[in-house]
């Protein structure tokens, strides 16, 4: 599993990946996946670090855990693939997009143009079992995604760290507040998107804080 990850990302994250924990959870995705349908694909479980090499990124929105559903998981956070009716947080995202900065309505759910110019989408957990929203949570993943948000805390460039809900923000412990921003808000679901996610502004929020570090802005727009 671990060598589909991109040699920059192997080397930073070295000493968890070598770690009996990385080892566990490598077995334990193995077996999933002999007996069950596993989300993402074997191919895109590290598409968003293949996507974002550790040196470009700039900003890091971080999801929960992959949609459920079949074809919709491609291992970036709230992302589908081209084709892929976008689910309904992806909806509220592309809302509060137009409202925040103007974007049109996009073409279709793909945020890769997002992942190519920085933006690392990472879900806490990176699998998930068809039809089973949560199936893999508490299994191991949560060790190497946290190592992953430090990681990207220590980076000396100032980084925008985005949010959204109670459990992402559980993850605030783990940045350093002092060299980085944090944008923490509502999240994008139909269940709690009208209690603040809409009219956050927290696209216009992550380029205005990349600009005050001095660093080139986030193209939020996407292909309409």
């Amino acid at each position: 599993m671990k060598d589909r990850l991109p040699a920059d990302w192997k080397k930073v994250l070295k000493g968890v990946l070598d770690g009996p924990a990385f080892a566990e959870l490598e077995a334990f995705i193995a077996a999933e996946r002999r007996d069950h349908t596993v989300y993402p694909s074997e191919e895109d479980l590290f598409s968003a670090f293949r996507l974002t090499p550790y040196e470009k990124v700039k900003v890091l929105l971080l999801g929960q855990d992959p949609y459920h559903g079949p074809g919709q998981a491609h291992g970036l956070a709230f992302s589908v693939r081209p084709g892929v009716k976008p689910p309904p947080s992806l909806v509220n995202i592309f809302k509060e997009l137009q409202s925040d900065v103007g974007a049109p309505k996009p073409k279709d759910g793909s945020l890769v143009p997002w992942a190519e110019q920085g933006v690392l989408l990472l879900n806490a957990v990176l699998t998930v079992c068809q039809g089973e929203a949560n199936a893999h949570e508490g299994h191991g993943w949560e060790y190497f995604t946290d190592a992953v948000i430090q990681k990207v805390s220590d980076k000396p460039e100032p980084v925008v760290f985005i949010l959204w809900g109670s459990y992402a923000q559980k993850k605030r412990a783990l940045i350093d507040e002092s060299r980085h921003t944090v944008l923490a808000g509502t999240h994008p679901s139909p269940l709690s998107a009208k209690k603040g996610f809409f009219g956050s502004k927290p696209f216009s929020g992550a380029n205005a804080a990349l600009k005050k570090a001095g660093r080139e802005p986030i193209d939020w727009t996407l292909p309409a």
